[in-house]
């Protein structure tokens, strides 16, 4: 079922490709890149860990739908944004500055965001970290929550679920260029 969701999503994408005569832009991305962000956020915050299957499945969207929202060229120059991210965040984790879980969803989340907005998405990913801290230490604290989810992990650990901030900056970062506000289609 998901598969076939998809597919149909991919198709949906190609006609509009060939529709429109141009590719679509990295608004685009957001019906992809919703359930897996989704599913990292969830995930990080229950057991403190971000799936390998999700980190692929995040690379694997940008592998087919980047082909319909990018032209190809950009499409393959944005290969390099992952493999600098990963290199670097390979080294931040060797030395426990972050988790190897979101370093390698950083690097998988790298290809989505052009290098013109790398100052902008740093400026927002600082925002949404603030943000996301705040929020999980207050939400933590409310009773009703607790009871509602009591064995999620983050609850009890003194370290922050990441993968909750690195979801939500990709989002905002994707909602920002379907309005408008970033550069889809650069480099």
């Amino acid at each position: 079922m998901v598969w076939g969701l998809f597919l149909a999503g991919l198709g949906a994408l190609a006609g509009l490709t060939v529709l429109l005569g141009h590719p679509l832009g990295a608004g685009a991305f957001l019906p992809f890149v919703l359930p897996v962000a989704l599913w990292v956020a969830w995930s990080d915050m229950k057991y403190m860990k971000i799936p390998n299957k999700a980190v692929m499945t995040l690379i694997a969207v940008f592998a087919v739908a980047g082909l319909f929202a990018l032209t190809p060229e950009i499409w393959a120059w944005r290969w390099l944004h992952f493999g600098a991210v990963l290199v670097i965040g390979f080294g931040m984790s060797t030395i426990g500055m972050v988790g190897a879980g979101d370093a390698k969803f950083a690097a998988a989340m790298a290809p989505f965001i052009a290098a013109a907005d790398a100052g902008r998405f740093l400026l927002l990913f600082s925002v949404v970290v603030i943000a996301a801290f705040v929020t999980h230490r207050l939400i933590r604290r409310v009773p009703t929550v607790r009871r509602a989810l009591p064995d999620w992990e983050s609850w009890e650990r003194r370290d922050f679920p990441m993968g909750l901030a690195l979801a939500g900056a990709l989002l905002f970062y994707l909602v920002l260029s379907l309005i408008g506000s970033t550069a889809p289609g650069r480099v």
